[in-house]
């Protein structure tokens, strides 16, 4: 492979951050393999883009589906360069302790438990080929709190102390961090501020930033949390 292409690995790309992210690392030679919960846009996706590119059908939360999905990405591309754990739900504003148990299952289930699945299975493949750069999107309600969204603040407290977490199991050489994005207008932020969204930048002006950003992390910055800026 020459030098400077990665094998990036994302979850959650059909649609907001994840799906910027897959734009933007095609469009500069990288081959990306994405996963997302919805057929209908995995299956457009394939369709578009024919070279460098692998999309499949996969829910994180499920283990199972996750690691038969890194089996066959491991046996096609190898070990990634970058895995980046994007995939998450926010819950409906709501006080706590009106968030049905479901719901709030169902996004601990996505936004924690979808990161460990992922890193069960794509990281010691990373860590036997001794590289690799892990990334766990948090938010800035992984640093701070706000009313209505405990379960989502909840959760992206707990991909923090993972991802610091990691930093300390990983060998000398290899990355874990938590990024925070910024504040991007995406489905996700205009189900909790509406229309008012709208006053922040699109997911296709922030990755301009963002995609070199995530690249140029390195071993310096394992066990950081970082924002992109």
């Amino acid at each position: 492979m020459s030098k400077g292409i990665y094998i990036i690995v994302i979850t959650g790309v059909t649609k907001g951050l994840g799906r910027a992210l897959t734009d933007k690392f095609l469009q500069l030679g990288h081959i990306v393999i994405g996963c997302g919960r919805n057929a209908n846009t995995i299956q457009s996706m394939s369709n578009s883009y024919f070279e460098n590119s692998n999309f499949q059908v996969v829910d994180v939360s499920d283990y199972s589906q996750v690691s038969s999905w890194a089996k066959d990405v491991l046996n096609k591309f190898g070990p990634p360069d970058f895995l980046i754990n994007n995939a998450g739900i926010i819950n409906k504003n709501s006080a706590l302790w009106d968030v049905p148990e479901e719901e709030f299952s169902n996004l601990i289930n996505i936004n924690v438990k979808g990161v460990h699945n992922t890193i069960k299975e794509f990281v010691p493949k990373m860590i036997k080929a001794g590289k690799g750069t892990v990334v766990n999107f948090s938010s800035g309600w992984g640093r701070s709190t706000s009313s209505e969204v405990g379960p989502y603040c909840s959760s992206k407290w707990a991909v923090e102390g993972l991802s610091k977490s990691l930093a300390q199991d990983l060998p000398k050489g290899m990355v874990s961090v938590a990024l925070n994005p910024g504040v991007i207008d995406t489905d996700m932020l205009r189900s909790c501020w509406d229309e008012s969204a709208g006053m922040h930048e699109t997911p296709v002006s922030w990755v301009q930033r963002a995609a070199p950003f995530i690249l140029n992390i390195s071993p310096d910055d394992n066990g950081s949390s970082l924002t992109v800026s």
